[in-house]
This record gives structure tokens, C-alpha cells and sequence, in this order.
């Protein structure tokens, strides 16, 4: 009977000290904040997580190490890139993967081309370039393109020259005349850094086409911040 005792009592000690081992052993030692490690997402039906490297001698290698570049184009962006449009950093990032994209309630968009795109994206980002929404409002890549994002082609038919003065000049305030954002989703665009200025023409894109503002997010640092912090990229 006490050899029974003595043995459970045992079993469960050890079970304990390994149970607290393998906590200890699995424990990241750089995490995201103090209560936050990581976040699981499902990238391509696989189970990705985005947290630091944990090797803390790990530097930077490549275009990203670069502090100067020939302005213009690759001049410094405003903090505020439109009146309106919040500006995130990498903590409001993740809390918008984990609260809308896992959700499906907005879209995190890589706006740069798609050769940078190609070499590794922040998870769960899709590719819409920048150049996509300046495009005319006839063609099929932008048309395309709002769809993913929500926003519908009006099918109404339109006034012609008088209704095209009366968006431009914004002398009549209703309903934009070519698009419906009634279900628009929230995004967060970004691009390679706070001296690109990729994700900033895209928004002015977006806000003349008449989206609406407090559904657009600017995250200024970019991939350049993303890999300083040392936060996981996923390759298409």
C-alpha cells in the first residue's frame, strides 16, 4: 500500500518536472510583447506563426540594411499620409491580422510590384500593386482588384459629362456614381519602408476613387521595419 503511495507520488513529481521542463524548453526567449509570443495564422492551409527570430545575434542582410537612397523617388514619408487614415505600427498590425484578416473582416495589402511581393510578404498579405489603383475606372485589373477588397462595379446607368464634373468638382455630394463601398472592408497597406512611397499612392488612389477613409490603414514601416523587428515572412 505505501509502495503504491510512494510510486503515484513519484509519477506525478515526474510528470510535473516534465511538463515544466517542456514549458521551459519550448519558451521563446524573444517574444512579441510581454504577453504575447507569437500568433498562429493558416497561410495556404498551413499554420504559420508570426513571432521574432530568436537567435539575438541575427543581423540584417541586403537592400534592407541600406540608410540611404536617391530622393526622389525613395524620399520620407508623413507619419499622417491622409486625413483620416490611421497609421499603424507592427503592435496594431498583428492585432489587425489577428481581429479582421483571420476574421475576414479586412485584407492586409502588399502594394508593392510583384517581384518584391515574390521574395517574401508579411503572412496573409495579398498582392495588389500600387499602379493597380490609379488605373481607369473601365479596367478589368482595377474592377478585379475592388472586388477582393469588396467594393462593387454600380451598374446604374450613368450621366455622362455632367455626372463626371459633378465627381470631379464634388459640387453634389451623394452616393459615388461607379462604386458601391457599402461593403468595403478595413485595409492596411504597406510597402518596403518609411521611404517608399508605394503604399502612400495607393491610398491617394483609393480616397479619390472615394473609399472610405476611416476603413484605411497605413502601416509606414514596412517590410524594412517588419524584418528589423525581426518578425516571421511567408514566400507565396
Amino acid at each position: 500500500m505505501k509502495i503504491n503511495l510512494i510510486a503515484r507520488t513519484l509519477g506525478s513529481v515526474i510528470s510535473l518536472s516534465l511538463l515544466a521542463f517542456s514549458h521551459t524548453a519550448f519558451a521563446l526567449d524573444v517574444n512579441i510583447t510581454e504577453k504575447i509570443p507569437y500568433i498562429a495564422v493558416q497561410h495556404k492551409g498551413k499554420t504559420v506563426r508570426i513571432q521574432r527570430i530568436q537567435d539575438q545575434n541575427h543581423h540584417l542582410t541586403g537592400s534592407f540594411t541600406k540608410t540611404s537612397r536617391k530622393c526622389p523617388p525613395f524620399c520620407i514619408q508623413p507619419m499622417n499620409v491622409a486625413p483620416g487614415v490611421e497609421t499603424f505600427g507592427e503592435l496594431e498590425v498583428i492585432n489587425f491580422i489577428e481581429n479582421y484578416v483571420k476574421t475576414n473582416k479586412g485584407l492586409l495589402i502588399d502594394a508593392r510590384t510583384p517581384s518584391f511581393y515574390e521574395k517574401g510578404t508579411i503572412p496573409l498579405s495579398i498582392n495588389i500593386p500600387f499602379t493597380v489603383f490609379s488605373l481607369g475606372r473601365n479596367d478589368k485589373d482595377l474592377i478585379d482588384a475592388m472586388k477582393k477588397i469588396g467594393v462593387e462595379r454600380r451598374k446604374e446607368k450613368l450621366e455622362g459629362y455632367w455626372t463626371d464634373l459633378k465627381d470631379v468638382t464634388g459640387i453634389e455630394k451623394k452616393p459615388n456614381p461607379y462604386w458601391d463601398f457599402s461593403n468595403a472592408k478595413n485595409l492596411t497597406l504597406w510597402c518596403n519602408g518609411m521611404w517608399c512611397g508605394q503604399s502612400p499612392r495607393a491610398i491617394e488612389g483609393l480616397i479619390k476613387m472615394g473609399y472610405p477613409v476611416e476603413k484605411i490603414h497605413y502601416y509606414r514601416a514596412g517590410m524594412q521595419g517588419w524584418l528589423v523587428l525581426g518578425l516571421s515572412i511567408t514566400v507565396p
